[in-house]
């Protein structure tokens, strides 16, 4: 997969509601990785805004690179092996899926104001319009939708 945020699928002709734009981001375990991947979210949202004219607001970036971080944090401290960020827009909805290859579904734990770390998944389930995860072959995927005209403050 291409890291190269510049590098958006677009080769189906002409924006529309059918033709998804879309960026990867292959991980391996260098923790370095987590920066590139919030890289990839920013650079990939400022194309589609800036290239295709769908608007995206201020906040929706901010809050795309807070989950893009989570997942891609919780990934390189629990699953063992290879993982692969995938950004998609698809209308006014970017789709971020996270897979890795640990077949373990997180659960988000009980509010505990008083608890150190392991909150990422309550983060992204606050801020995502929808959040799913599913059991791949190989591991899990886990979505999460947000719609880029409209952000809730974080």
């Amino acid at each position: 997969m291409d890291e190269s945020p510049s590098e958006v699928n677009d080769d189906r002709g002409s924006f529309g509601a059918d033709l998804p734009l879309e960026a990867s981001l292959a991980l391996d375990g260098d923790g370095s990785r987590i920066a590139h991947a919030r890289h990839l979210a920013a650079s990939f949202l400022a194309k589609v805004r800036d290239h295709y004219g769908i608007p995206v607001a201020t906040a929706t970036v901010e809050i795309v690179q807070l989950i893009v971080s989570e997942l891609v944090t919780n990934a390189r401290k629990y699953a063992p092996g290879p993982a692969l960020l995938h950004l998609r827009v698809t209308g006014t909805v970017l789709r971020v899926e996270l897979w890795d290859s640990n077949p373990v579904t997180p659960t988000a734990k009980a509010p505990n104001p008083e608890r150190i770390g392991q909150h990422g998944l309550e983060i992204v389930a606050a801020l995502a319009r929808t959040l799913t995860v599913e059991k791949t072959p190989v591991g899990k995927r886990i979505t999460a939708d947000i719609t880029l005209t409209t952000a809730a403050a974080p």
